[in-house]
């Protein structure tokens, strides 16, 4: 028997906090553009690192939605996820579901790392009694999406997910199950991270996973190019709105997009490595293709996971040709841009897929210059590429063989 239908989900509030702005408009401008945001790191921790490059969040101004003195009690990751998830229900026209109807979930893989690192230091250097008492309540996973619900007073499910990289897209792709099974009529759902601490950078260094182009970090996010180092991390936060179609319509709210696929699986293979032929990220493309019932002559053009690390870009391009063929589809890659923002990424370059979508023109790959040979991708580069209407395709694949592919639609 095939399942009932499911009712359409409609995207109607975009929020983003990144490296390349705090506003929607201010994102899509430079991701457009092609403009990296990496830059030197200017912090005294990082002169013995091997990664000194980061892309980081610029200052956030002072009178914003959250004052300015509980903003000083919130790790960044949760201040940025508040910060996008507020403004993306004031872009949807401040849908206020019944009691109870309401849902957030929100993605993030470690949570409060820049508050566990500073108060860790703090007990090295000066002993038990120097750490906060509010330290577990800063730095739990969870603490995002608690104050996002505090602040919108929603007393509706507020759900936290943690599949690494792939985090704020199964977020995201989670809030569409809720509201197609009837259990909310609004859901907020994105992800948010803030690792850009010394010991992370140093971690990663160390695993061989960052780019270390530390004395020219605009050219080190390169993704899909031949001359790739690593994947440049980044910060920052993005937020949807999703409603059922119908009630959207109902209130006057005005779309941008219909979410109309959500598929994840797992590689079951490696804690770090990709499956090579990419069988994991085809069963999610292949999953959220028939959830969304199309085919992949449906899809105008890909943001790809696109890390700049050798390894996942070939298996993510081996895994496209699978499912598209050779040079199949545009794709680009949004961490060109603004770094790999961790559990945020896949939120934050839904939004760009469904910017690009609705302007007809895909972004160019920051830095891409020349396709490593075998990759057989169309990866789009040097400058914006106008392309038909359709539909469009973001992939997230994260640390543990997560990978979720969500599909957006023109309404």
């Amino acid at each position: 028997m095939a399942p009932p239908a499911r009712p359409p989900i409609a995207v109607t509030g975009l929020g983003v906090v990144s490296p390349a702005g705090h506003t929607v408009e201010e994102f899509w401008r430079t991701v457009a553009s092609g403009h990296s945001t990496a830059a030197a790191l200017d912090d005294p921790a990082l002169a013995r690192h091997r990664v000194r490059l980061g892309c980081r969040v610029a200052a956030l101004p002072p009178d914003g939605p959250v004052p300015a003195k509980d903003a000083r009690r919130l790790d960044p990751f949760a201040l940025y996820g508040t910060l996008a998830a507020l403004a993306a229900h004031r872009d949807a026209g401040h849908p206020e579901p019944p009691p109870g109807r309401s849902a957030i979930v929100v993605g993030t893989a470690v949570g409060g790392r820049t508050t566990s690192d500073r108060e860790s230091a703090l007990y090295t250097e000066h002993g038990p009694l120097r750490v906060s008492p509010l330290m577990p309540l800063v730095t739990m996973p969870n603490a995002a999406a608690a104050q996002i619900a505090m602040r919108l007073g929603w007393s509706g499910p507020a759900l936290t997910i943690a599949t690494t990289c792939a985090s704020g897209a199964d977020a995201i792709g989670h809030g569409a199950l809720l509201l197609a099974s009837g259990r909310a009529d609004v859901v907020v759902a994105g992800g948010c991270e803030a690792t850009l601490t010394p010991v992370t950078l140093a971690a990663f260094g160390n695993l061989g996973a960052h780019s270390q182009r530390n004395d020219e970090p605009a050219r080190a996010s390169r993704p899909f190019d031949t001359e790739r180092d690593g994947f440049v991390m980044g910060e920052g936060a993005g937020f949807l709105v999703l409603e059922r179609l119908h009630d959207a319509r109902a209130r006057g709210a005005r779309p941008y997009a219909l979410l109309a696929g959500y598929g994840s699986s797992s590689d079951a293979y490696h804690l770090s490595n990709p499956r090579p032929d990419g069988a994991g990220a085809v069963a999610a493309m292949r999953a959220a293709l028939a959830d969304a019932g199309l085919t992949a002559a449906d899809i105008a053009h890909v943001n790809a996971h696109g890390t700049s690390t050798v390894h996942n870009d070939r298996a993510e391009a081996a895994a496209l040709r699978t499912v598209f063929g050779p040079h199949g589809v545009p794709v680009t890659s949004t961490k060109g841009a603004v770094g790999h923002l961790i559990g945020a990424a896949g939120a934050v370059e839904l939004i760009a897929a469904v910017q690009a979508m609705n302007t007809r023109r895909v972004p160019p790959t920051a830095n891409h210059e020349k396709t490593e040979e075998g990759l057989d991708l169309d990866v789009v580069h040097t400058a914006a590429r106008p392309i038909r209407s359709g539909a469009a395709l973001s992939n997230s694949f994260g640390f543990g063989g997560h990978n979720s592919t969500l599909v957006v639609t023109p309404l």
